[in-house]
């Protein structure tokens, strides 16, 4: 697998999340009792989680812009990945652009059908800390139209992170209406890791989030999904 010596992380690899929030100070209260979370100003308001970065919480610049968690994925190469997506049959919707004075790069895509996720080339920001345990990034699910689309795009965009021999990809693909309904449109649904779902999603809807679909049994967990308190919606995964 080509690693991404910047970063310690493979190109393909989920490698950081954030929120594009309206209002910060919510986010900070609702996320900081729900995960244990801490907060760090880094230009963007960092969270971490004993003491590493875990995510980001954005303010939103335009109020026509969702309120939503995006997934970013690792690359050595920004400028050489746009070209591949755009040719692959996707979208650039943010051309790369410096993430803080040396941070990193990123940039945000969309694929065929309409997906949108992030790209990160490392700087000094390399990005998760932590990751895989309560209260940190667990898993990337993409809910697509057509799972076999989606496959043979992210597949011939990120292989080895996907089907290399040493492959940990944190990331699967599914189709929507296995989850939400049909008219839901193609999105990546960000994973965090809790110990316990039932507790979880009790703490959620204390905290004034909402429960968007039930929990249910998946081959890496179980899963619910959710809002918080200003209608981004994420998944609370408890591991099997």
């Amino acid at each position: 697998m080509a690693e991404n010596r910047a970063s310690g992380y493979a190109e393909g690899v989920p490698c950081w999340v954030d929120a594009q929030l309206p209002d910060i100070d919510a986010g900070r209260r609702f996320y900081g009792e729900l995960f244990g979370w801490t907060f760090e100003e880094r230009g963007a308001l960092y969270a971490l989680k004993d003491g590493e970065p875990v995510a980001a919480l954005v303010p939103k610049t335009d109020g026509r812009m969702p309120t939503v968690w995006t997934v970013y994925f690792a690359t050595p190469d920004i400028g050489g990945l746009v070209r591949r997506i755009r040719e692959a049959g996707g979208q650039i919707v943010t051309a790369p652009v410096p993430a803080g004075p040396d941070e990193g790069t990123t940039a945000l895509v969309t694929d065929p059908e309409g997906a949108v996720f992030g790209l990160w080339q490392a700087g000094t920001h390399p990005g998760f800390g932590r990751r895989h345990e309560p209260g940190t990034f667990a898993w990337a699910e993409l809910y697509a139209r057509d799972t076999e689309v989606a496959n043979a795009f992210y597949g011939g965009l990120f292989h080895d992170a996907l089907f290399g021999q040493d492959a940990e990809p944190d990331f699967g693909r599914a189709p929507v209406a296995d989850v939400f309904p049909a008219v839901m449109p193609p999105h990546f649904l960000v994973h965090f890791g809790v110990e316990d779902c039932e507790s979880a999603l009790a703490a959620v809807r204390r905290l004034g989030g909402r429960v968007q679909v039930p929990p249910f049994e998946t081959s890496y967990g179980t899963v619910a999904v959710v809002t918080d308190n200003q209608g981004a919606s994420f998944a609370l995964l408890q591991r099997s």
